[in-house]
């Protein structure tokens, strides 16, 4: 058996859909007709999507988008100064100072660039970013697609291969086999807390070498679903081995501000780049990803992201810029991107309310992560990771062989079979672990913590229920 053989089945249930949210709708849809039910509604916490659990969006940040889409609101007065600044101008770098013109370049607004460019700056300690290196687009998964669209090439031992994270983000696996790429994986380290091993990274390398032709490493820092956050040393370690390999650094960062385990902190791969002197700061060629989807904004629906390339070849870069020509990245999630890199500053009329705003999501997301947390290493067959930032936990499950033989009969993953089951008999949508790529026998849940304590009290309780019962049933 060649060693794409012995690779793929790692990544053959994360291909397969789960209709657990085609279930969800038809559960739903069933409540509205009048169906009884030991549930009043389904609640989704598979996905980050807070604002459709009830968390509230940023004032700053909807009134600065209801002046652009609606500027005669400013008439009112009935805005903040500061928001009435900021609209005016935004819509200064907008065609014709309307939010409904098309972007003016293919890679986005020169403003937003430029302060995307130094927000970049001061995350980073002064390391220089250039605006003419932030592409802006539709979302973090948009530009990691324009990337990997323009990686792909090649069939059998030619294709190229991109090495991901074992549990990787439940949408990533999906995107690189819709443009052909092989997927290599490596295990994260659960006992280490979902720890990054660079001896990992080479055994997988090894084992993708001969079959495929490996090109890019792909990191989620800090993790998703994992919450993990990658330490200096361990940031310094895979530059080393992206150097020495030759291969292009991914980075998706998009969960950067919701670091709240102590004594932790978020370190841009960016930064330590540069920090390693020359031999790697000017030739590692590195992408990051950020978008607004991040825990403080939780703006999934706006689908506005950006990335910044650096030392990628003026060839490489004017590609990617070309995906883009006659199709331009949509304007209004790039004003937004600039609301989030340019918060009000202490001192601005609205700094008060944002800071009141911020802190109270940052709040409900570290103590609903130790309060899920402390319940699931509390459930019978349960055990799970503490979480050091991101927005979901990631328990590991001891399904009953019963349930993963009734699984293998009925042709589905066993941890697809528990949470179809919870969300049967308990309206609660999880996600399973084989969508984010755990193997046969390694069953994970995926959990979004950010979402209101009530709501979250409301699932564990619905998912309590649930196990109990299900361990009763095969005792």
């Amino acid at each position: 058996m060649s060693c794409v053989q012995e690779v793929n089945p790692r990544v053959l249930a994360i291909r397969a859909p789960t209709s657990l949210q085609s279930m969800a709708k038809r559960i739903t849809d069933e409540i509205t007709q009048g169906a009884k039910k030991p549930f009043s509604k389904v609640i989704d916490l598979s996905s980050c999507d807070p604002h459709r659990t009830g968390m509230a969006p940023i004032s700053f940040l909807r009134q600065v988008l209801a002046g652009c889409l609606y500027p005669e609101l400013l008439e009112e007065k009935s805005f903040p100064p500061d928001v009435r600044q900021r609209v005016h101008k935004l819509l200064d770098g907008c065609g014709g100072r309307s939010a409904g013109a098309y972007s003016p370049t293919s890679t986005g607004i020169p403003d937003v660039q430029r302060s995307v460019a130094q927000f970049i700056m001061k995350r980073d300690g002064g390391v220089s970013s250039d605006p003419e290196n932030i592409i802006m687009s539709s979302g973090s998964q948009k530009n990691l697609s324009m990337v990997v669209h323009l990686m792909a090439s090649g069939e059998g031992e030619t294709q190229t291969g991109v090495l991901i994270p074992v549990p990787c983000p439940h949408t990533l696996p999906m995107l690189l086999d819709m443009f052909g790429v092989t997927v290599v994986p490596y295990q994260l380290m659960e006992d280490r807390g979902w720890a990054l091993d660079v001896k990992e990274l080479h055994r997988a390398l090894r084992t993708a070498r001969g079959c495929c032709s490996p090109r890019a490493l792909y990191i989620s820092n800090p993790g998703n679903p994992t919450g993990h956050v990658q330490d200096r040393k361990t940031i310094e370690g895979v530059i080393r081995f992206a150097a020495t390999e030759g291969l292009v650094l991914l980075i998706d960062e998009v969960n950067q501000d919701s670091v709240y385990g102590q004594d932790k902190e978020f370190i841009s791969y960016k930064e330590v780049l540069f920090k390693m002197g020359k031999q790697f700061s000017e030739t590692v060629e590195l992408i990051s990803f950020n978008s607004m989807s991040s825990a403080n904004m939780g703006e999934c629906g706006l689908r506005g992201g950006y990335m910044e390339v650096v030392n990628l070849d003026p060839a490489v870069c004017y590609q990617l810029k070309k995906l883009q020509w006659g199709n331009s990245p949509p304007t209004t999630p790039q004003l937004c991107l600039e609301v989030m890199v340019n918060p009000p500053s202490p001192g601005d009329p609205s700094y008060e309310t944002y800071a009141q705003e911020i802190l109270h999501i940052q709040t409900t997301l570290s103590q609903n992560a130790r309060r899920a947390c402390s319940f699931l290493n509390d459930l019978a067959g349960m055990s799970c990771q503490p979480a050091m930032a991101g927005v979901f936990l990631y328990p590991r499950v001891r399904l009953l062989p019963q349930l993963m033989e009734e699984a293998t009969l009925l042709g589905v993953e066993a941890d697809v079979l528990y949470c179809q089951r919870l969300l049967e008999e308990e309206g609660v949508c999880l996600g399973p672990g084989c969508e984010n790529g755990q193997e046969y026998l390694d069953h994970h849940l995926r959990l979004c913590v950010l979402t209101p304590p009530l709501i979250l009290e409301e699932v564990l309780a619905r998912l309590h229920s649930f196990h109990l019962r299900l361990l009763g049933k095969f005792p």
